[in-house]
C-alpha cells in the first residue's frame, strides 16, 4: 500500500523491507535457497504467468521470443564472460558461471514489474514469453557448465544432446501431466476439485521434470498453456475458471511478495564493495543490449517487425531476481570464487530492482506504451 502511494513498484518496496527484517532481533530464520523457490516457489509463478498467455499471439510470435531465448541468451553469456575475464580478471570457468546464471531474464522480476506498470499487448507478449522460455536456454547452459567444473567436459554434441533432451523433455513432461490434470477436471464441475488439478499440474509437472534432470520451467509452461487453452480431453467449466483464475492470481502474488521479502533478508548480509561489482552491471546491460537488438535486427524485414521502442523495453526491461541467485546459490564448491559470484549475482539484482524496476514505469510512459499519470 505504501509502495503505490509512493508510486514505487512493489517488488522494491518488499525488497526493502526485507532488509529492514533482517537488522532487527527476530530476523526471520528463512533462507532463500535455491530448493525453496524452485520447488515452492516458482511453479506457481511460471504457471499463473503461462495460464494467462495469449496463445493465438504466443504462436504468432514464436519465432521471435524463441530466437531471443535461444541466440539471445547465448550472446548475452558470451559478453558477459568475455567481459569478465578481461576486467575483472577471473578465470574462464568462474566466468562462465556467471555470465550464464545471469545470462537469462527473471521471469518473477520482469512478470510483476511490467504487469504493474499497465503494460499490454504484444510488448506485453513478447516480454513475458521471453523471460518464461530463456530460463530453458540458461539452465541447459549451467548444467554444461557444472559438468565442465566436475572434471568432465562434454563435446559439442553432447552439449546439443543435452540441450535438445532438457527441452523436449520438459515440454512432454509438461503436456502429460496436465493431459491428465485436464481429463480428469473434464468429469467434475467442482470448482474446488477443479482448482486442486490445476495445483497438482502446476507443482507436479515442475516437480516431475527437475526429478528427471529435464526443464522444470518449460514443463510448467507447458502445464499452464494447455490447461487454458487445450480442450480436446476436457475443460474446466465456467463457474471453476473463475474460481481458478482468482486463486492462481491470489498464489503468485504470495510467491512474489515471498520471493522479494526474502531476497531483501540475504541481500542485506552482502557487502557489494567486495567484488568489482560495478563492471558487471555494465557487462550485463551490454551483455542484454547484444541479446535485443541484433536478433530483433533479424526480423526487421518480415511481417515480425518488433519496433524499435518495444526493443528498448525489452533491454532495458531484462531483469534479473531470484531466478539468478537460486542458480548462483546452487553452486557447487569446486568452481573458483563461488562466493564472489554470489555477492556479484545480488548486486546486479539489486540494480535490476531498485534501477530498472524502479524507472521501467516512467520509461513506458516516455515511450507512450502506458498512459501519462492524472495529473501529468
Amino acid at each position: 500500500m505504501l509502495t503505490r502511494r509512493l508510486h514505487l513498484p512493489y517488488s522494491a518496496g518488499l525488497v526493502a523491507a526485507g532488509m529492514a527484517l533482517a537488522v532487527l532481533p527476530f530476523a526471520p530464520t528463512l533462507r532463500l535457497t535455491k530448493e525453496l523457490l524452485f520447488n515452492a516457489l516458482l511453479p506457481p509463478l511460471i504457471f499463473e504467468a503461462a495460464f494467462h498467455l495469449d496463445w493465438k499471439q504466443l504462436r504468432r510470435d514464436l519465432p521471435v521470443v524463441l530466437v531471443l531465448a535461444t541466440l539471445g541468451v547465448a550472446l548475452s553469456a558470451a559478453v558477459t564472460s568475455a567481459g569478465m575475464y578481461y576486467l575483472a580478471h577471473w578465470d574462464w570457468l568462474s566466468c562462465a558461471a556467471f555470465g550464464v546464471l545471469i545470462a537469462a531474464t527473471d521471469p518473477v522480476s520482469v512478470i510483476s514489474t511490467f504487469r504493474e506498470a499497465g503494460a499490454r499487448g504484444r510488448l506485453l507478449l513478447l516480454v513475458e514469453s521471453e523471460a518464461l522460455f530463456n530460463d530453458g536456454t540458461a539452465a541447459v547452459a549451467f548444467a554444461v557448465v557444472i559438468t565442465f567444473a566436475g572434471g568432465h567436459a562434454p563435446t559439442a554434441l553432447g552439449a546439443m544432446s543435452l540441450l535438445f533432451a532438457t527441452v523436449v523433455g520438459g515440454v512432454a513432461c509438461g503436456a502429460v501431466v496436465a493431459s491428465l490434470a485436464l481429463l480428469l477436471a473434464g468429469r467434475t464441475e467442482d470448482h474446488l476439485v477443479e482448482i486442486t488439478f490445476t495445483t497438482i499440474a502446476a507443482w507436479g509437472s515442475f516437480l516431475v521434470a527437475e526429478h528427471l534432470h529435464l526443464s522444470g520451467v518449460l514443463a510448467t509452461l507447458t502445464a499452464g498453456l494447455l490447461m487454458a487453452n487445450y480442450r480436446s480431453l476436457g475443460e474446466i467449466s465456467p463457474r471453476g475458471r473463475d474460481a481458478v483464475e482468482a486463486f492462481w492470481e491470489y498464489a503468485a502474488f504470495i510467491a512474489n511478495s515471498l520471493v522479494f521479502l526474502l531476497i531483501g533478508v540475504r541481500g542485506a548480509h552482502v557487502n557489494p564493495l567486495a567484488v568489482p561489482f560495478v563492471s558487471a552491471i555494465l557487462l550485463v546491460t551490454l551483455g542484454r543490449a547484444a541479446a535485443i537488438y541484433p536478433c530483433c535486427l533479424l526480423f526487421a524485414r518480415t511481417g515480425l517487425r518488433v519496433k524499435l521502442r518495444h526493443q528498448h523495453v525489452l533491454f532495458w526491461g531484462g531483469l534479473r531476481g531470484a531466478l539468478a541467485l537460486a542458480l548462483a546459490l546452487g553452486l557447487p564448491p569446486e568452481i573458483p570464487m563461488r562466493d564472489q559470484i554470489v555477492t556479484i549475482s545480488f548486486a546486479v539484482v539489486a540494480f535490476s530492482v531498485f534501477v530498472q524496476g524502479t524507472t521501467m514505469t516512467p520509461l513506458l510512459r516516455r515511450l507512450g506504451e502506458i498512459p501519462a499519470a492524472p495529473g501529468l
